[in-house]
């Protein structure tokens, strides 16, 4: 152990085998991933031209989040999580097959995207609760942070890189080839998922009682704790008003910045650089301590950031926004999954854990249908607006109890 401790945090993490082969599976399905997105994201916007049915089709992949999260966590809980999420992966990879599928043979319509894309959102949360399980059993706990944060950079880097690659591969094979390409990038996920081998979690003193019974806990778990409840709160916000802005990039480019698909990839990607930069920023940190304060931070800057995205028509301004938004978005939403997941305990994990997740990746689907109605109305630049400067009231609330939240979550080091 003492060897590889005086390896740099992200090398230590990388240094466990299981971890290696797990990151190694994800890289590509997180690539090809994004990829099938922009392509998703720009085939609904030439389909209907309405911001509102991007909206829909936004809150469709992030909708069943909020339904599913707390099930599927209480469920990962119950078993091993490994085979859950080769399941998961599996379900994921016909997605992707089906979706290239409509495509190439014309029959896609934006009613077919919608179902869909509402099939991959009721996957995806069990696959990332067993996934949010299956990264603490990959490294030593004192690894946690950074291992947490690299896979959050492996996901972000690939919002910069897939979307690059979508850049050159729509204008020459249409959607169809992002499509058939993330059918590739899941079959190499599902092949390292077949290969990892990993002890199976103790599920002795696991209660065997109604699933709704476990998820009631899990939200009464958060509730009272000090650290937990502000910036749970402060994660609601940010998700619901500036978290948006990635599914609404479409509209941006069509509508704001004439930018057409090219310029939806370069937006694209400037977020996820920016969130790849910010992700690699918590893991070199490797401690937890002060991370409480990086989060609110980054929570002010998610919405500085989004102002200044919506400021402007020039699309490299624009572009330059984005990579702020995007950092700080990652920032603080990396500091606080690593805060929850070095604190839980390892019964409560996946439970715990489904709420970051129904918060995350689930309401920002409210935010996405509520902004896209008022932008049909005002335009999405006075949506997003408005947005960001409801977060900043937020944060003036919430700023003067900085540090009884950051004692009460970095107490557990």
């Amino acid at each position: 152990m003492a060897e590889t401790s005086s390896k740099p945090p992200i090398l230590r993490c990388l240094s466990h085998r299981n971890y290696a082969i797990f990151e190694g599976g994800l890289f590509p399905n997180y690539a090809t991933g994004w990829m099938q997105r922009v392509g998703a994201g720009w085939l609904a916007w030439e389909l209907s031209g309405s911001s509102v049915w991007l909206g829909i089709i936004a809150a469709a992949d992030l909708a069943p989040m909020l339904i599913l999260a707390p099930i599927a966590g209480a469920w990962t809980d119950r078993v091993n999580p490994l085979p859950l999420m080769r399941l998961a992966q599996l379900g994921l990879l016909i997605q992707a097959a089906l979706m290239a599928l409509f495509t190439y043979m014309g029959w896609m319509t934006i009613e077919i995207l919608f179902g869909l894309t509402v099939l991959a959102g009721v996957i995806y949360p069990f696959h990332s609760t067993a996934r949010q399980s299956i990264i603490p059993a990959a490294v030593p706990r004192v690894d946690f942070p950074s291992a947490i944060a690299l896979d959050s950079a492996s996901y972000h880097s690939n919002r910069f890189i897939g979307p690059a690659i979508a850049a050159f591969v729509i204008p020459v094979w249409g959607v169809f080839g992002v499509f058939i390409a993330h059918v590739a990038g899941a079959s190499l996920c599902l092949a390292a998922l077949l290969i990892l081998r990993l002890p199976p979690p103790d599920r002795s003193g696991v209660r065997r009682g109604a699933l709704f019974s476990d998820v009631a806990d899990s939200m009464k778990y958060a509730f009272h704790h000090p650290g937990l409840r502000p910036i749970l709160i402060i994660l609601i916000f940010a998700s619901v008003s500036v978290r948006p802005l990635q599914e609404m990039l479409p509209g941006f480019a069509g509508a704001v910045f004439n930018a057409g698909p090219t310029g939806l990839a370069w937006l694209t990607s400037s977020v996820g650089l920016g969130a790849m930069t910010g992700a690699v920023y918590i893991a070199s940190r490797g401690a937890l301590a002060g991370l409480s304060n990086v989060a609110i931070l980054g929570y002010l800057g998610s919405a500085l950031g989004t102002l200044g995205f919506v400021a402007t028509q020039n699309m490299w301004v624009g572009v330059a926004f984005g990579v702020v938004a995007g950092f700080s978005i990652n920032v603080m939403s990396t500091s606080i999954q690593a805060l929850m997941q070095f604190g839980v305990e390892d019964r409560m994990r996946g439970r715990v854990m489904a709420l970051y997740l129904l918060i995350f990746r689930g309401t920002p689907a409210i935010g996405a249908v509520v902004i896209g109605v008022v932008a049909d109305l005002y335009g999405l630049r006075f949506a997003f607006a408005l947005a960001a400067v409801l977060c900043l009231a937020v944060f003036v609330f919430m700023a003067p109890g900085r540090k009884r939240m950051a004692k009460a979550l970095e107490e557990r080091q």
